[in-house]
């Protein structure tokens, strides 16, 4: 059977390393993964071409909302955040699954974080910073915390309509805030889905001391750790980083795909050779 990851750019991809490894672990050995560079143009046709010995696909930017068009069948989790991770093949269906939502919550267990606090703790603030995919994927992560409000940093707020809807989508009320200066000085838990240099400006606030949240989930593993999550450790902060979320949300791949439980020691283990290696 065949699997990959698709994106734009792939080849610093380590899906690869994690799927791999799992097939190894399972025993399967006529199973192969592998990274293809793939836009939004040609996603398509590399979707027509998936035959019979494919059971799914990974999915990365910028493919997570321009694949739901092209699916049959698409779960009602992927459906609320408006994006999907993860194709799988069933027959000639295909079916879309996110995996970044169940990713993101695994992630931050890790660290501690298994619950909102109460809604009368100023802690209970969940702050996240951007406006896309993956910043909707970070409010179903929040309400499956048992938050019932976040605010959201972006930088124009014209453009927040697909976050907005996706929170309707999710039960899950939003204030929008500015990014540079946003409306929470200390929240409980801040999600950074922007790249490390757009996150630079928060690392300086936690440096100084004027925002420093209770938990920090930062979805970049390359390179790390980034100035904010840098910033945050220094602060005593507890950090979940891109490398938790890529190996859970990769953990939930897997079991989808082959159908059995994700090896995920084994997974971890090659993670961790792989940046040894690096």
């Amino acid at each position: 059977m065949r699997a990959a990851v698709l994106g734009a750019p792939i080849a610093h991809s380590l899906s690869p390393v994690l799927h791999r490894a799992a097939y190894q672990a399972l025993g399967l050995a006529g199973w192969c993964y592998e990274a293809l560079e793939c836009d939004t143009a040609r996603l398509p046709a590399v979707l027509d071409g998936c035959g019979p010995d494919w059971a799914g696909l990974s999915l990365t930017m910028p493919l997570k909302r321009a694949v739901l068009p092209l699916l049959d069948e698409i779960t009602p989790l992927a459906r609320e955040v408006g994006a999907a991770n993860t194709v799988v093949f069933t027959g000639d269906q295909r079916h879309g699954h996110n995996t970044d939502v169940p990713g993101m919550i695994a992630a931050l267990a890790e660290v501690g974080v298994t619950g909102a606090p109460d809604a009368g703790d100023r802690a209970a603030t969940v702050l996240i910073l951007g406006g896309g995919a993956t910043a909707c994927s970070a409010l179903a992560a929040a309400r499956g915390l048992g938050a019932a409000r976040v605010t959201v940093a972006v930088r124009d707020r014209a453009r927040a309509a697909g976050l907005l809807a996706a929170a309707d989508r999710v039960g899950v009320a939003v204030t929008l805030t500015g990014f540079e200066n946003p409306a929470v000085d200390a929240p409980g838990l801040l999600i950074s889905t922007v790249p490390g240099s757009a996150a630079a400006v928060y690392a300086k606030r936690v440096a100084r001391g004027d925002l420093v949240p209770g938990h920090l989930l930062d979805v970049v593993y390359h390179p790390w750790p980034t100035p904010l999550a840098a910033a945050a450790r220094e602060a005593g902060v507890a950090v979940a980083g891109g490398l938790a979320l890529l190996l859970h949300q990769a953990a939930g791949q897997v079991t989808l795909m082959t159908g059995q439980p994700a090896p995920l020691p084994a997974m971890r283990a090659a993670l961790e050779s792989a940046l040894r290696a690096t």
